[in-house]
């Protein structure tokens, strides 16, 4: 068992800080020994100019870009943030809006792949923002922000279209699903219009980023 190959991919689809702890508990691998492959991890990359880094807080770790790459990295980012939301980003934010707060296990079990990078990418944009979960302070919940209400033009989640019916996770679940099969069927090239960025999902409307 290559403990370091292990722990760094965890870190990598991760995109979050990860306890040593939960670690732990995933790879069966004591936390001493988690620690030692962070620590050998965080040297190489140091050593090897690498582009990644990796640190170490409060028992737990997180992988990171390097401090001397942030210019492109904020490059990268405006650009991102600037273009079109992906098909997996309107079905995040959908998932988010109508269920949330919500964990991101929880997206990622209703999508059935990980969530990572497109919740993050969401945090940017400030179209949902993260909050303790009481259930588990090793974790987070997400909820729409406030400027996720503006851009929709309503008062408060419970008057986004549909909110009672689709707040309920079975009819959630399935208008995600059919909108997946019609937009298979029909090639939707589904794009950004913040006035109407979950209805996307619900009512299958082709939308332009303006």
């Amino acid at each position: 068992m290559n403990v370091e190959s292990i722990l760094e991919s965890l870190l990598f689809i991760s995109g979050e800080p990860m306890g040593f702890g939960k670690l732990a508990k995933i790879t069966s691998v004591g936390e001493s020994d988690l620690k030692s492959a962070a620590d050998a991890l965080a040297k190489k990359y140091n050593e090897e100019n690498r582009g990644l880094r990796i640190l170490i807080k409060d028992n737990r770790v997180q992988m990171v870009t390097a401090g001397e790459n942030s210019q492109y990295v904020d490059q990268y980012l405006k650009a991102d943030i600037e273009g079109d939301l992906s098909r997996a980003a309107l079905e995040v934010l959908s998932i988010i809006a109508y269920r949330g707060p919500i964990s991101r296990a929880e997206v990622e079990q209703i999508r059935g792949v990980n969530c990572s990078f497109t919740v993050r990418h969401l945090l940017i944009r400030g179209l949902i923002e993260r909050i303790n979960n009481p259930n588990d302070a090793r974790a987070y919940l997400y909820r729409i922000s406030f400027e996720f209400l503006k851009k929709m033009g309503v008062e408060k989640v419970e008057n986004l279209p549909n909110y009672a019916e689709m707040h309920n996770k079975i009819i959630l679940d399935d208008a995600l699903k059919a909108a997946e099969k019609e937009e298979a069927k029909n090639e939707i090239v589904m794009k950004e219009k913040p006035t109407l960025i979950v209805m996307v999902w619900l009512t299958y409307s082709t939308i332009t980023c303006y």
